[in-house]
């Protein structure tokens, strides 16, 4: 298997795929392994042949399970990581346990490692990879973001000459359906997320997409690769998309924006700054025409410029694509007997700047007292706290509970400063609810 002093290295009759999982995703890698295994085989020299299938015992009733070798499946731990001709591991379970525990047993005992797992690689990657390393096999993760949309590979090789300055990305095909069903139907939030979840495109369980915890998974594996930092999850600030209202939409309309759930990472001479939220982006811009379940990564780097990178963020035929790719190069990488690199270094020391710290434009939708000096009060407010008023905009009026509905459109402001002047305006007498807030990226 290594190279000997002809610099040539000996031939392997195959490379052996164990299989940890059989959903959706890793049903479909086991039936792209076993349908095209001509055409990979020519791709990397020798067959891939799919050895062992680690399952729970009710994986075993999934029709994915009936389509292959009943001898290939066991749901003994021991006995999958003991098979002698299994080089490759790939894990399709998610989660963090017991996927940290199989991708490092999986590396401590020398095999390459595929996986697709955003949480377990954005909380242990760096372990991960100072394992591969020292045993010197590959820990490929291309599928954890993005899908089957090229992101990783890039960041790992073609944009290495670059200083990446920001990335702007629409990573959670979830929450782009359902803010696209809001701003193009009317829906309210319940009644889009109840589509999304009837089509598929949402779990039962719908938190990790719609409070942003999936976006934030990818934000942190992201930004560790562009700015050679260890970002944490628990470094970006985060929120999700259920205080939105129809309302919102039409109001960011009439005033030239559309609403996104963003995963923002920037980088600056000291410090990066890293959060995933709702936005105001300009209704003209590329990712405010990313609709429905698709995905949109928008990089800036210093000689590349602005790179987007587009497509389905999601599903098992463009993830199986991903994790697929990774298997092959891993195989060559067997072949030829070398590890397959570690990229995740933190080099560069910055630090996460503080979520107060940041500085942006900000949009607020208040129900107030409809009667005079109303907005010279809420103006006093924002103008304590050196916040300063782009546009005001009076619109629903209710005459018999005599409130207004007010949109308020700030110039950039510290969020300090805006939470502070939000605590305060929430205390006025004339304010009735701050009925929502959003930040503005333009």
């Amino acid at each position: 298997m290594y190279l000997d002093s002809g610099a040539k290295a000996m031939k392997k009759q195959s490379i052996g795929v164990g299989l940890i999982g059989l959903g959706t995703i890793a049903g479909q890698v086991a039936k792209v392994l076993i349908e095209k295994s001509d055409a990979l085989a020519e791709h990397v020299g020798c067959p891939l042949v799919l050895r062992k299938v680690k399952v729970l015992p009710q994986d075993l009733t999934r029709p994915q399970a009936k389509e292959l070798d009943s001898k290939l499946f066991t749901t003994d731990t021991d006995e999958f990581f003991a098979t002698p001709e299994i080089d490759i591991v790939v894990e399709a379970i998610g989660g963090e346990n017991p996927a940290r525990e199989y991708l490092n047993r999986a590396l401590s005992s020398g095999k390459h490692v595929v996986t697709s797992n955003k949480e377990v690689i954005a909380k242990h990657g760096a372990e991960f990879l100072s394992l591969a390393q020292l045993n010197g096999v590959g820990l490929h993760y291309e599928a954890a973001v993005g899908g089957g949309i090229p992101l990783i590979g890039p960041f790992q090789r073609d944009l290495l000459a670059n200083e990446i300055s920001g990335i702007y990305a629409i990573i959670n095909g979830t929450t782009n359906f359902i803010l696209t069903r809001m701003a193009r139907d009317g829906m309210d939030f319940p009644s889009a997320l109840s589509r999304a979840q009837e089509l598929g495109y949402a779990e039962a369980n719908p938190r990790d997409d719609i409070e942003g915890i999936d976006a934030t998974y990818k934000l942190a594996i992201l930004s560790s690769l562009a700015f050679h930092s260890r970002v944490r999850p628990d470094d970006i600030y985060r929120e999700g998309i259920s205080r939105l209202s129809s309302r919102d939409f039409q109001y960011a309309s009439e005033l030239g924006f559309a609403i996104k759930l963003l995963a923002i990472a920037k980088q600056s001479d000291d410090s990066i700054e890293v959060r995933v939220h709702p936005v105001f982006i300009p209704e003209d811009s590329l990712l405010a025409k990313v609709e429905g379940v698709y995905n949109a990564i928008l990089v800036e780097g210093d000689l590349v410029g602005k790179v987007l990178f587009f497509g389905e963020g999601a599903g098992p035929l463009a993830t199986s694509s991903a994790v697929v790719a990774n298997i092959v190069a891993a195989a060559k990488d067997v072949v030829v007997g070398v590890g397959g690199g570690a990229y995740w270094k933190a080099e560069t020391g910055k630090q996460v700047k503080p979520m107060a710290e940041i500085e942006t434009r900000y949009y607020l939708r208040l129900n107030v007292a409809d009667k005079p000096g109303v907005l010279a009060q809420i103006s006093k407010v924002l103008g304590d706290h050196q916040i300063s008023i782009s546009s005001f905009i009076q619109k629903l009026t209710d005459s018999a509970a005599q409130t207004a509905e007010i949109v308020i459109m700030t110039r950039p402001a510290q969020e300090k400063a805006m939470q502070q002047a939000l605590d305060e305006l929430a205390s006025l007498q004339v304010v009735k609810e701050i009925s929502n807030f959003i930040r503005v990226e333009a």
